[in-house]
């Protein structure tokens, strides 16, 4: 995991802003499954695929966060 602690905090931000909001029109994915998530109506792979997709470099900051957090415990 130390090519994720080498990796800058501002990259990986740009990163989740832009997955977060692609494409543009006319609506972001993650928005739209995320919507379907809520209601129920996510269950085909792709679409799960697709979700963990644009959700990965949030989870990335999530991971890094965790490990510097618990790497200044020890």
């Amino acid at each position: 995991m130390k090519w994720l602690d080498e990796l800058p905090y501002p990259a990986l931000i740009a990163m989740a802003i832009l997955m977060a909001l692609l494409p543009f029109e006319p609506e972001p994915h993650l928005s739209e499954k995320l919507r379907m998530l809520a209601t129920g109506v996510l269950s085909r792979p792709i679409d799960i695929f697709d979700l963990l997709w644009h959700l990965l470099p949030t989870i990335l900051i999530g991971v890094k966060l965790f490990r510097a957090r618990r790497g200044k415990r020890v």
